[in-house]
């Protein structure tokens, strides 16, 4: 197939989504899913609440959303309450349709995993959890995947101190501070630099 024969499908594909897919989702979960403008990447994109993403994602899989490209977190902290989102890509194959899901959440909210329809969905959930701290409802191993399973925190947080947990560790001696950096006497140095050494 010729390359824009492919990208006239696609173009058709992404158009037929917004004028067909997204207001059908927003006419079947009216008060749980809120349209949202492109952004300069084109695809249609929807907001839907945490309470609703099961349905919502059951809704787009019966029609021919049939593969979860992906799934990613972000955290607006401190510009957005509430504060978390979970990224939801959502493709028809082989239509060439796509969607992207966007659930706001909390700390305390907890998404429904997407786990038991698209195993794909195993892994990403748990990085969402593991770097932000969003937890799933009924994942089957909601545990760390990249950090080990006694780190403290959730390193992809605005709020998480930049050089990590050592950070937050109050030192007695000034001195500590500098203990991953190299000591290097400056006098010493500079005498080092001298042909004779004087």
């Amino acid at each position: 197939m010729p390359k824009t024969e492919m990208i006239d499908r696609a173009n058709a594909a992404r158009e037929k989504v917004n004028t067909e897919v997204v207001p059908a989702l927003l006419e079947a979960f009216t008060d749980k899913v809120a349209s949202i403008e492109p952004t300069n990447d084109l695809i249609p994109q929807v907001f839907v609440k945490p309470t609703a993403l099961l349905d919502v994602a059951l809704w787009l899989k019966d029609r021919g959303f049939n593969v979860l490209v992906d799934v990613g977190g972000a955290d607006y902290y401190p510009k957005r309450d509430p504060r978390f989102e979970v990224i939801y890509h959502f493709r028809q194959f082989p239509a060439l349709g796509m969607i992207r899901v966007r659930v706001r959440c909390t700390e305390k909210d907890a998404p429904h995993t997407l786990s038991h329809i698209w195993p794909m969905a195993d892994a990403p959930e748990r990085e969402v959890y593991d770097q932000f701290g969003v937890k799933f409802a009924n994942h089957p191993n909601l545990k760390r995947i990249l950090n080990p399973d006694d780190w403290e925190g959730h390193p992809l947080r605005r709020d998480y101190p930049l050089r990590g947990p050592r950070a937050l560790i109050n030192l007695d001696m000034p001195a500590e501070l500098n203990r991953f950096a190299a000591f290097v006497d400056d006098e010493q140095a500079n005498n080092d630099k001298k042909p004779d050494g004087k």
